[in-house]
C-alpha cells in the first residue's frame, strides 16, 4: 500500500488537486475582495465562483488524465473531436458564449446593479424596469406592471441604459412636440 503513495503518477494527482484547490480559493478570495469593492450581491459572487470552478477543475481534470499516461495520441483526438463538437453547437449558437462573457463584464464593469431601475433604449422594444437578478445568460427585469422580462445579457451590453433611480422616465424617452422634455 505504502508503495501505490510513492508511484509518481499518485504524487502528482494530489499536487495537482491541492494545486488546483488552492488556486481555486486564491480566485475566490480575490473576487470577494472585489465584489466588496464594487459592492456586487452574494449570489453574483456564487456565479462567478461556479463558473470559475468549473473551468479550473476541468483543467485538472484533463491534466489527470494525462499524468496516468492514456495515450496522448487517443486523448488529443478525443479532445479535438469534443471540441470540434463544442464549436460547432457554439456557432450555431453564439449568444451562448456572448451571454457568459457578457455576464462577467456586467459584473465587474457596469454601473448597474440589482435593484436599480433601468431604462433600456431599444427603438423595438423599450424597457423601463427593476433589475431583479442578473444570471449567466439573462437579466430578469420586473415592469411597473409586474411583467418578468428575461433579457438577454449581450444585448444589455449593446443597447443604451439608463439609471432612472427616483424618475419614471428616461430624458431620452420621445415626447411629443407640445411638451417639454426637462419639465418631470
Amino acid at each position: 500500500m505504502k508503495e501505490f503513495f510513492l508511484k509518481p503518477e499518485v504524487l502528482l494527482t494530489l499536487s495537482l488537486v491541492v494545486c488546483t484547490f488552492i488556486i481555486h480559493r486564491f480566485i475566490i478570495w480575490s473576487a470577494v475582495k472585489l465584489s466588496k469593492k464594487v459592492s456586487r450581491s452574494e449570489l453574483r459572487k456564487q456565479y462567478l465562483n461556479r463558473y470559475t470552478g468549473y473551468v479550473i477543475w476541468s483543467v485538472c481534470a484533463i491534466a489527470i488524465i494525462l499524468v496516468w499516461g492514456s495515450t496522448t495520441e487517443g486523448f488529443w483526438v478525443a479532445l479535438g473531436s469534443a471540441f470540434a463538437v463544442v464549436g460547432v453547437a457554439l456557432f450555431a449558437n453564439w449568444s451562448i458564449l456572448s451571454n457568459i462573457t457578457a455576464s462577467f463584464i456586467l459584473y465587474f464593469t457596469f454601473p448597474y446593479k440589482i435593484g436599480d431601475r433601468i431604462r433600456i433604449h431599444d427603438k423595438d422594444l423599450p424597457v423601463t424596469a427593476v433589475i431583479s437578478d442578473i444570471k449567466g445568460f439573462y437579466t430578469l427585469l420586473i415592469t411597473d406592471e409586474g411583467e418578468l422580462i428575461t433579457y438577454p445579457n449581450n444585448l444589455l451590453l449593446q443597447k443604451g441604459v439608463s439609471i432612472l433611480q427616483e424618475k419614471k422616465d428616461s430624458i431620452f424617452d420621445t415626447h411629443s412636440q407640445d411638451e417639454d422634455p426637462t419639465t418631470p
